[in-house]
């Protein structure tokens, strides 16, 4: 069922080292409303351990909807951790 969520805004930081990563997708979801759907492509490695729990302390709900050797995408819903 989550691989059929549409999201609301979409942003590919494959490649965009950490820090930048993590502030990319904050500022991206202070654009959306709560319960929006942003769908982020990360790298795997570093930034999947920073970004991924980052954005749940910061109170989103953040699901990993595919996942390949060097890469996954996130289904992250804003305020919805």
């Amino acid at each position: 069922m989550t691989a059929q969520l549409v999201p609301d805004q979409q942003i590919d930081l494959r490649g965009t080292p950490c820090p930048i990563n993590f502030i990319r997708c904050r500022l991206a979801l202070e654009g959306l409303k709560a319960k929006e759907r942003l769908q982020v492509d990360l790298d795997r490695g570093e930034p999947e351990a920073m970004v991924v729990p980052g954005l749940v302390e910061a109170g989103h709900r953040v699901e990993i909807i595919a996942q390949e050797n060097t890469w996954l995408r996130l289904m992250v819903t804003c305020g919805g951790g």
